[in-house]
């Protein structure tokens, strides 16, 4: 049996930088507004690239900063919930673009956590001994399912990718992960796609595919869930809080994160947070951050770190990485 490490990092985001006082041109908001209740200062949004081409630049960096060629890559996972097209796929597509022959390539949908399952199913493909090298990669164009009437949503949302190589080691480089889901308040964050329509229905219903959201009943789950995959991960591994070097959560809004972190006392420098940059970006945010430490060179061998993930579904995701 093998086991896996993560060898790279990547991440891309579009060039056109969106701020809080550009949306309240378009949208009653305000920067103090939105500065106050999510941490978010700016957002990058596509103006000319789609989900695959994010993805795409993203999986380039994550392929130079590990040393790995494009055709030494047997998996490639997308997680997406906004794709370019229903068919062909995104990782297919990237897995053109970036020259990988030799891999077999497949989306996932698990909207915010969707980087957390993509790893989790690499890992256990790659323990498994059927595939050794794999590119995960968490990547959107959220802007194209927002209501730009809407500031409650609006605001939150920006377009980015993050990827990130795994491979087979001698080392135990990913030694927990854990993913999950409850559907008991899946309306609570939606999104729906084409309306049920063919000659043979009457049902004629227009759905809106816009992002809704009910903001309180996030922060609730995502709170609990963060801080119980914190201590699940503490409690499994024989570790305490003193022992992880960075938490890196899911990147949606400075009150979430900061509000878990209060419950690790005098470890708040632990939590990583680079939202104010790019804002939300579901399932890319916690692979830009990474890469966005990788380039500070915040990360060094032999760290700990600890990766959450949760959004709609309600979906999660943890993991134990050994840096």
């Amino acid at each position: 049996m093998s086991f896996v490490r993560v060898s790279g990092v990547g991440s891309y985001v579009p060039n056109k930088v969106v701020t809080n006082d550009d949306l309240s041109k378009i949208v009653d908001t305000s920067d103090e507004w939105i500065s106050s209740r999510t941490g978010i200062k700016k957002r990058r949004i596509a103006t000319s690239e789609n989900t695959s081409d994010l993805a795409g630049k993203a999986a380039l960096k994550a392929l130079k900063n590990s040393a790995v060629k494009a055709e030494e890559i047997d998996l490639i996972i997308v997680a997406t919930t906004t794709s370019d097209s229903f068919i062909p796929s995104m990782a297919c597509k990237v897995q053109r673009e970036i020259g990988a022959k030799n891999a077999v390539s497949f989306d996932i949908a698990a909207a915010c956590s969707g980087l957390m399952y993509a790893m989790s199913i690499a890992r256990t493909y790659i323990i498994a001994g059927i595939y050794k090298k794999a590119l995960v990669i968490g990547s959107e164009v959220l802007s194209k399912v927002l209501n730009w009437e809407d500031r409650n949503t609006c605001v939150l949302f920006g377009d980015g990718a993050g990827a990130m190589i795994l491979e087979a080691s001698d080392l135990d480089g990913i030694p927990f992960m854990d993913i999950g889901s409850d559907p008991t308040k899946y309306e609570v964050l939606t999104s729906n796609g084409l309306a049920l329509s063919n000659p043979f229905t009457e049902c004629k219903a227009d759905a809106a595919h816009y992002v809704e959201m009910n903001g309180k009943e996030v922060f609730k789950f995502a709170v609990n869930i963060i801080e119980k995959s914190i201590n699940d991960i503490l409690e499994k591994e024989n570790l305490t809080i003193e022992d992880i070097d960075y938490i890196v959560c899911h990147q949606a809004n400075y009150r979430i994160i900061d509000y878990v972190a209060k419950s690790f006392k005098g470890h708040r420098e632990k939590f990583y947070m680079n939202l104010d940059e790019y804002g939300n970006t579901s399932s890319a945010t916690i692979g830009i951050a990474l890469d966005n430490m990788n380039d500070l060179g915040l990360l060094k061998k032999g760290q700990k770190i600890i990766l959450v993930g949760f959004g709609g579904g309600l979906t999660w995701g943890s993991a134990l990485v050994n840096w």
